[in-house]
């Protein structure tokens, strides 16, 4: 067990972490795209969706979601983002969605091991 973590969580689920910062008054647009089309085309290629945060407080309230995907592995990440992007239904929902200008400014991502005391198992 390293820093905590169970080889067997670590072996079989590794959580990412996305922060997505929007341009002024895009985040409506961007929550729209997420609830309508963007969490069915994670679970259509293997991402699992856990859960989805906008800030409380502050000026991130305005322009910042915050997700955890599971994914397998690694590796299973690295593909299930490759055909994301490639996806044709993602590109014509990504193009419809910025007919009035870009939506995202900046995509922060953090792969996260569970703990041992983690309850995401």
């Amino acid at each position: 067990m390293a820093r905590g973590i169970p080889a067997s969580a670590a072996e079989t689920h590794v959580y990412e972490l996305r922060t997505y910062h929007c341009e002024p008054g895009k985040l409506p647009n961007l929550l729209t795209r997420f609830r309508d089309h963007t969490t069915k085309i994670f679970e259509k290629h293997g991402m699992k969706n856990i859960g989805y945060w906008v800030p409380s407080d502050g000026p991130e309230h305005e322009n910042t979601l915050i997700y955890i995907l599971e994914h397998k592995s690694r590796d299973a990440a690295k593909a299930s983002w490759d055909a994301f992007r490639n996806d044709p239904e993602w590109k014509k929902v990504r193009d419809a969605s910025e007919v009035g200008g870009k939506i995202v400014t900046k995509v922060d991502s953090v792969f996260m091991d569970p703990t041992d005391y983690s309850k995401l198992r």
